[in-house]
Order: C-alpha cells, then structure tokens, then sequence
C-alpha cells in the first residue's frame, strides 16, 4: 500500500446527481448555488436547497465545494457579500474562484472557507500559484494545458500545503481554460458567465462576398467541417502518473449532465484510483466502463505534451488531428439508463423507470465497487400488479423476479 493520497472530485449539477456521487463513492462533490457558477445550464442549489446539500453530503464524510468561478459585473459583485456568507454558514468546505476580486471578498466576508483557484484562473507556472497562495488560495485548479513535467515542476516550488488540482474526464475546450469569447460574439451567451452555446461544436461555412447565399463547407484540407470541435478528456488508466506528478484532487467534468453520467465516472474512476493508490491496474471492466456513457472520441488532453496523436480509432470514417475531431458534433452512445433499483429483497426488484425499455433488452446493473452485472429477466409487472414486457412510462414503478441482490439506488441500464 503506498503512501500517496489523492480525492476523487465529483460534479453535482441537481440533488439527483448528488446523491449518485456520494453512492458511488466519490471524496468530495463540487455544486453551485443560483448565482456566480460556471454552469448556468445546470439545475443548481437554491438557498435551503445548498444548506440541504450540504448537511447531506457531510453525513456521508465527503467534503462539498461550492463554485463561485464566473466573472461577476459590478451590480453581482456588491450582492456577493450576502451570497458568500450564506454559503459560509451553510457549512461549505470550500469554494472554487476565479476573479481576484471575488477571491478578496471571500477572506474579508467568508473568512472560514477555503478558498480554490479555478482552472478559469489559467494556473499554468509555480509564480502564479504562489501569489495565490499569499492571497489565501489553499488549492490550484490548474489550466487543462499544463503537462505533466509542468506539474511536477509547480508541485516542487509551492508551498507544501498547497494542493493540485486537475481534470481527468469529460469535455473539453478550444479556448484556453474556458476563457472563450465565440459564444457571446455569435449568440450573446456569455461563456465566462457560465452561459455557453458551444459554438465549438457547430459545423461551419463560408459565403463569398460577390455570390450572396452561395454557401461553402469550411474545411481544414481534407480533414472536415467541424474545425473547433473538441474530443472530450479521459486519462482513467493514467492516474497514476498523475498522482507521481503530485496532484492531489481528480475532478471529473459535468455539472450539466446527467446523474447516470455522474455514477458511472464516479464508479469507474473510484476504483482507478483505488488501483492506483494501490499501484495495480485498473482491471478491464473499469476501462470499458467509460465508453458506456456517452462521449465524443476521448483523449489524454496536453498531460503528455500536444494532442497530436489523440485517440485510436476502428472508425475508418473517423477525421481526426489528435485533441481536434472534425467528423462531427455528435456523441457516441452504447448504453441508455432504463432504471434506478429502489429496493431488491426476498426475491423480488423494484424499480423506478426511466426511460423505454423491454424484457428482451440486454440488460445491465450497475452497483457501486464492482463490476456490472448481467441482468436477464423473465417477468415484470407494473404498479397494478399487472404482467408486461415492456416499460414504456418514465418513473413508473416496476417489480420484477431476481435471483441477484444489489443495493438501493443501483442502476439498470440497456445496450442501445
């Protein structure tokens, strides 16, 4: 057992998505409430909802981080002293920050909390994180561009209280740390506010200027369309070798997802990391377990230098130039959440559906810890006692025969 520690870092956008980290064992979760989150898309926490949140999250001995990383004009910035001392009383561990004003305001209003430099701060050298540190910054967020020797570098020049923070999984950006002014200039969306369009993920063309609505692909060579369109980060059999580097927090992206997006990582990257700390090897099952989300083709990021290599595909009609894919937008899905198992005892499952599904569907359970079960069904009956074979209504609730146990709250998924 080696001596190394690390926290697995799981987003929280909706109390759904929250209790799926804390079932599927993350160390600490990151929310926002109303206002100040980078995630303006998200469901969020209302006042006595992040105070709910909170005492939840606590009684489970996981840590809750509060996100407070937008860039506040001046009317937000004069009501922040009222916000950030509610989240202080609420009993937050630490919030997550990017403007130097907003930092300031925590120490003078909130003195209690920690404070975390978010990636939005663009941390990509030991000078900026040690400024921070004289400002009260206990953790840096790194910039997603800093490589792994560049770490390792910033590891031994900061303070040897200061943490490091990464990304290991989820989407990613073609600006450099979020910082990305496309959305606001073509839809009025600000993604510095945590209102992004995501214009990166739009396929483009050109219109001459002498031959009016005569449109022309863009296209960089031969390559394809969507030059801006981002592969989505995934380094779970690399820990490891971020964990060498000195990074503490492992944080997995996605806050406006779904709370299935959020048990699964969780669960695949728990046990990484467990195997990491370890030092073995994540086994197969925790691998494969990423692709059964959905996601664009996955890359290493700027870990190990440029992403000129990206990722291997089977897909012939793949366009790629390693972190860039140009084949299109779109995600790549093999699985669909059907189900969350309320209780599984004496014989007899009861679920709540939540989406399409038949008995003639291959079918999959997924608990926390370990590897999925197969799930084969011979019966099924909805609330009226009556036998069907197919769930079509969403939170309707289902009892079917199984010889298996699994706890509360596992989840049933199909193949698509």
């Amino acid at each position: 057992m080696t001596d190394k520690k690390a926290e697995l870092l799981a987003p929280a956008g909706d109390e759904e998505s929250l209790l799926s980290a804390l079932d599927f064992g993350a160390d600490a979760v990151y929310l926002a409430g109303k206002s100040y989150g980078m995630r303006a898309g998200a469901k969020n926490f209302d006042e006595e909802g992040l105070c709910r949140a909170v005492q939840t999250v606590h009684a489970r001995g996981v840590k809750v981080y509060v996100t407070c990383n937008t860039v506040p004009l001046n009317e937000e910035t004069d009501k922040f002293p009222e916000f950030i001392s509610m989240v202080q009383n609420a009993g937050a561990d630490a919030v997550i920050a990017a403007d130097i004003g907003v930092i300031a305001m925590i120490r003078e209003f909130a003195p209690g909390l920690e404070i975390h430099a978010s990636t939005q701060t663009g941390i990509v050298n030991y000078r900026t994180a040690c400024e921070l540190y004289k400002m009260g910054v206990k953790r840096a967020v790194l910039a997603r561009e800093v490589n792994l020797e560049n770490i390792r570098i910033i590891r031994e020049k900061i303070p040897s209280d200061m943490e490091i923070e990464v990304f290991v999984h989820g989407a990613m950006c073609v600006s450099f740390s979020g910082r990305c002014l496309i959305s606001e200039y073509l839809t009025g969306r600000n993604a510095n506010r945590g209102e992004c369009a995501q214009p990166c993920r739009w396929g483009y063309y050109l219109m001459e200027e002498k031959r009016p609505n005569e449109f022309y692909k863009v296209f960089e060579d031969e390559r394809g369309t969507f030059i801006l369109n981002a592969r989505d980060m995934c380094m779970i059999e690399h820990l490891d070798d971020l964990l060498d580097a000195g990074v503490y927090s492992l944080k997995i992206e996605g806050r406006a997802k779904s709370a299935y997006y959020t048990a699964l990582t969780t669960n695949a990257y728990r046990a990484a990391l467990d195997c990491a700390l370890n030092n073995e090897r994540p086994p197969q099952w925790v691998l494969d377990e990423v692709n059964k989300i959905s996601h664009r083709p996955y890359c290493t990021g700027f870990f190990y230098g440029h992403p000129n290599d990206g990722s291997k595909s089977q897909d012939p009609n793949e366009i790629t130039n390693g972190g860039q894919y140009f084949t299109d937008s779109g995600y790549m899905r093999k699985y669909d959440f059907v189900g969350t198992v309320d209780c599984c005892e004496n014989g007899i499952m009861t679920l709540t559906q939540r989406n399409y599904f038949t008995l003639s569907d291959e079918l999959e359970i997924l608990s926390p810890k370990i590897a999925p079960i197969p799930f084969s069904p011979t019966k099924m009956f909805n609330e009226n006692g009556e036998e069907i074979d197919t769930a079509r209504h969403a939170m309707m609730k289902l009892t079917l025969p199984s010889d298996i146990v699994v706890p509360p709250h596992s989840l049933l998924r199909k193949r698509v």
